[in-house]
């Protein structure tokens, strides 16, 4: 009785396990977003941060991916050094860059909703680059179309539709205005400029965001080492990060002085859990549950951030705003039930190819094995990244 009992419980923690690590990441991405928010208000350069939170990153993965990826990492060539090279000037440089830069132009909450336009942005370049097709007369196809535009009408509504501000009893009616928040903004509220100007680097930065997952699948497939990869990324993405900052902070020396304060907590805090922990539990619950299950939780992290911008930050929610994430997160639904299927197939083929005698030569049937024969599917259409590097 009691060892069966066991076995239960054992199966049920087996069960919420990969529910709990995704809960943990969300709670984890939200934090970042709110102690980058703080950081950039109180004057932080964030081609700096940038720079900061990789190097630290660097030094917490490169000694796992030396020791765990010792017997598995395959010899580095010069096209697969040029890939690493693309990654991490996609992903560190270009898409961090602009992301940090749009949430300096607007809020936490703003830059965590737009973030949920991703699905969308990737399965059209997917559909562009031919790894996504569209059946017209498909249920889930016409959702995912559907899904794709609700997410861009939403983002549209953010931008342009403020609307009356939503009163929180926790906030007590709103307090007072902060005085971090930049360009005259009063508790979170941004002008239609910066909400426009913001909006613009976040979508461009998801853009390149997107690039970098495919580029990423495709990496993988040739260095099937995500440790090591990772460890390239942003080592590669320290130095590439660094040159950007020399140069856009040029003769701003003071910019790269940090302290034991706001600044140094979310450098430390975003390279160890956004660019080191994050990587690893996404790879782990992707391996399992596949990367429609870790993009279905993204919009969490929007709703955690939202929350917590009222206590911390003294962010107020407007009415138009939290429509337009409403819809987002509404079309980014559609488009995960719309992929959901692929991902099922997908998985249905490798069992059965998984299934298939491998002595295809042997027609004899005297159990000698041809390994040449083997079939391995590498699907690169991929919704959040694999492992994914999401974590902003």
């Amino acid at each position: 009785m009691i060892m069966s009992k066991a076995m239960d419980m054992k199966g049920l923690f087996h069960t919420l396990k990969p529910f709990l690590a995704v809960l943990f990441l969300q709670f984890g991405l939200a934090g970042m977003d709110i102690l980058c928010k703080v950081a950039l208000n109180k004057g932080m350069s964030s081609y700096v941060f940038i720079v900061y939170r990789h190097a630290v990153a660097t030094i917490v993965i490169v000694p796992f991916a030396i020791v765990l990826d010792k017997k598995t990492r395959p010899k580095m060539t010069l096209p697969i050094f040029v890939k690493l090279m693309v990654l991490s000037l996609l992903e560190p440089v270009i898409d961090q860059n602009l992301y940090f830069l749009g949430l300096k132009h607007t809020t936490a909450t703003f830059a965590a909703a737009m973030c949920n336009i991703l699905p969308a942005i990737t399965f059209v370049m997917a559909w562009i680059m031919r790894l996504e097709k569209i059946k017209v007369k498909s249920v889930r196809s016409q959702a995912k179309v559907l899904g794709t535009l609700a997410t861009v009408a939403g983002a549209m509504t953010m931008t342009l539709i403020k609307g009356p501000a939503l009163e929180l009893f926790w906030t007590g009616g709103g307090g007072t205005a902060s005085s971090n928040i930049p360009n005259g903004s009063s508790h979170g509220g941004i002008s239609l400029k910066n909400s426009i100007k913001g909006s613009l680097m976040i979508t461009v930065g998801c853009f390149s965001w997107a690039c970098f997952m495919v580029l990423q699948a495709i990496t993988l497939e040739t260095y099937p080492s995500e440790l090591s990869l990772t460890a390239w990324v942003c080592f590669l993405g320290t130095a590439e990060g660094a040159v950007v900052a020399l140069v856009m902070e040029r003769g701003n020396v003071a910019v790269w002085s940090i302290r034991w304060d706001t600044n140094l907590l979310a450098a430390v805090y975003s390279g160890i859990m956004c660019s080191g922990v994050a990587y690893y539990i996404q790879g782990v619950v992707m391996k399992d549950r596949g990367p429609v299950f870790v993009t279905a939780f993204s919009p969490l992290g929007m709703v955690i951030v939202a929350v917590l911008s009222t206590f911390i930050l003294a962010e107020r929610l407007f009415l138009g705003r939290v429509i337009g994430a409403v819809v987002i997160v509404a079309g980014l639904y559609l488009v995960v039930w719309g992929k959901s299927k692929d991902y099922a197939s997908s998985s249905s083929l490798l069992d059965k190819q998984k299934a298939l005698p491998t002595n295809l030569d042997d027609p004899g049937g005297n159990g000698k094995e041809n390994s040449s024969h083997e079939i391995i599917k590498i699907s690169t259409c991929n919704d959040k990244g694999t492992p994914e590097t999401n974590g902003k």
